[in-house]
């Protein structure tokens, strides 16, 4: 024991009785490296012994000492009055408490610190964890309330949604056979470099691409193009994202955003290139609605080379198709749907 290094042999008499009836009788106590030992004074024998750490004083203070081989007591005790002999053992109990001490502080201090860092895990991941399921829990109604805040947003860098009746009601003719049931289209006056897709179904294009190509075509077909190339789900995480996480829990627990939410959003939107879908199932779904690919293709690079597999892969190249996207007048409307 380190704290009995003082010691190189500690011997004792002590009256030792082995039950409470058994009669005492005299022993011989050493101190050995981890025990107390109680040995026959006669021959020597070990009659018992008993772990060092566990021995306790059934009455402190007093003398002689009188020690049992555990707190909670035992049959056996044995009582010292060599005051060596008792300094030593105390020397040995002091150890233990403060061992004890130590040892409870020291997992306090990991209590602590485990709890620490599970909040710290707390504060860094859950505000990322709800936003996510903020936008993921989100009804159609909120997301596309989500959607039309992104437009009010992103109008302030191209123009105010263009209201032209005529042109509206094309547009509202043509979302569900292009796009979906639930589908949206707005033109805005400034050109967007193709169509974009906000939240909620809602999509929006520039008026560059009706001013411009010669049909509906190169417009329908980047519509189709921002269906495939992102998906609804993605731009509401995008957009509770931007928003935070005091507006995404106010979305999750009143049921709409803050009317400032989305500010800025639209502005790095259009920061970002038009994300293309891959080019064969765009070929398919342009072939699905009866719209070549070559007039899209030539908005996004006019030389073809950029494109070619688009050009070569659009069966409507040396074909045209059974019907026209639109009739005369309701290309003529849509062109006109910011003019006045």
């Amino acid at each position: 024991m380190t704290a009995l290094t003082d010691f190189q042999r500690l011997e004792a008499q002590g009256s030792w009785r082995s039950a409470p009836d058994a009669p005492l009788r005299e022993v011989i106590v050493s101190l050995g490296d981890a025990t107390l030992i109680l040995s026959d004074p006669s021959t020597d024998r070990p009659l018992s012994h008993w772990s060092l750490p566990a021995v306790f004083q059934l009455n402190p203070g007093a003398l002689p000492a009188v020690y049992a081989p555990g707190a909670a007591g035992t049959d056996e005790t044995v009582a010292i009055d060599d005051p060596l002999m008792i300094a030593a053992i105390a020397r040995v109990q002091g150890a233990v408490a403060s061992h004890r001490a130590h040892t409870g502080r020291l997992r306090s201090g990991l209590l602590v610190l485990a709890i620490l860092a599970v909040l710290g895990w707390l504060v860094f991941w859950l505000p990322g964890a709800l936003v996510v399921h903020a936008a993921r829990i989100a009804p159609p109604a909120q997301a596309r309330d989500m959607g039309w805040a992104i437009l009010a947003d992103l109008e302030q860098g191209s123009g105010a949604v263009c209201q032209r009746e005529s042109g509206q009601a094309v547009l509202n003719w043509l979302a569900p056979q292009l796009l979906g049931p639930d589908a949206a289209i707005r033109v805005v006056p400034g050109p967007l470099g193709g169509a974009r897709r906000l939240p909620g179904d809602i999509y929006v294009i520039g008026s560059d691409l009706l001013r411009t190509a010669p049909g509906p075509e190169a417009a329908a077909a980047h519509l189709i193009a921002a269906r495939l190339a992102t998906a609804d789900e993605g731009l509401r995480d995008a957009a509770a994202r931007h928003a935070g996480f005091l507006a995404s829990l106010r979305l999750m627990t009143l049921g709409h955003l803050p009317q400032d939410a989305m500010r800025g959003f639209g502005a790095a939107l259009l920061l970002n290139p038009v994300p293309r879908p891959d080019d064969a199932d765009l070929l398919a779904a342009l072939a699905d609605h009866g719209i070549p690919a070559e007039p899209y293709a030539r908005t996004i690079d006019p030389t073809g080379q950029s494109v070619l597999p688009l050009v070569e892969g659009d069966p409507f190249r040396t074909a045209a198709p059974a019907r026209p996207l639109l009739t005369d007048e309701q290309w003529l409307a849509l062109q006109q749907i910011c003019a006045g």
